[in-house]
């Protein structure tokens, strides 16, 4: 007799308006840049990293792909098919290697997803821009801005996750390990 080791996620209403947050802050966070000399940099990177860092991959995938996706189709829909590529991408790496790997060195696992989550963005975006825009020169400029959001996006989002514990701050929300509790009845 074998017993079944997989880990399952139960979806609950707090999961959902987790993600659903997550998600609109993505958005958000879309929605404006920090002017730096010839472009923009976005925080999106910094939500999607923190929410692929609390969140399961699928639930990661939908923060990252679909709210970039729904952010680009608002404010610059030309690449919005490459954000829900390369964003849910991004996350559901990040997300799948943090829960899935060095279980008892959880930040080392966050660090490590983090920076391949960047890597997955970067080329991710340096392709589709290629591809969206038909020229690898432009693709290949604006790379440095690529790499700049993804990774201060990445050390933000472990800066929010464990300096100031919001990763076990929702943990504990999502899981209903909270001490001040309401009950609710008619």
């Amino acid at each position: 007799m074998t017993t079944n080791t997989r880990n399952t996620t139960k979806i609950t209403t707090i999961r959902i308006t987790m993600t659903a947050l997550f998600m609109a802050l993505n958005i958000i966070m879309s929605s404006f840049g920090l002017p730096v000399p010839g472009g923009h940099v976005y925080l999106c990177d910094a939500v999607i990293c923190l929410a692929a860092l609390i969140l399961n991959p699928v639930e990661a995938f939908i923060v990252g792909g679909v709210g970039s996706f729904f952010g680009d189709m608002i404010f610059y829909p030309l690449t919005m098919f490459v954000s829900l590529v390369t964003h849910g991408l991004q996350a559901f790496v990040i997300s799948l290697i943090a829960h899935h790997t060095l279980k008892n060195k959880p930040k080392l696992a966050s660090a490590i997803a983090v920076i391949v989550g960047g890597l997955v963005m970067v080329l991710g975006y340096t392709l589709g821009k290629a591809f969206v825009y038909s020229t690898k020169e432009y693709a290949i400029i604006t790379m440095p801005y690529e790499i700049t959001q993804t990774y201060l996006g990445a050390i933000l989002s472990m800066l929010l996750a464990y300096r100031y514990k919001i990763k076990s701050l929702c943990l504990k929300l999502m899981n209903g390990n909270t001490k001040n509790q309401v009950e609710i009845t008619n």
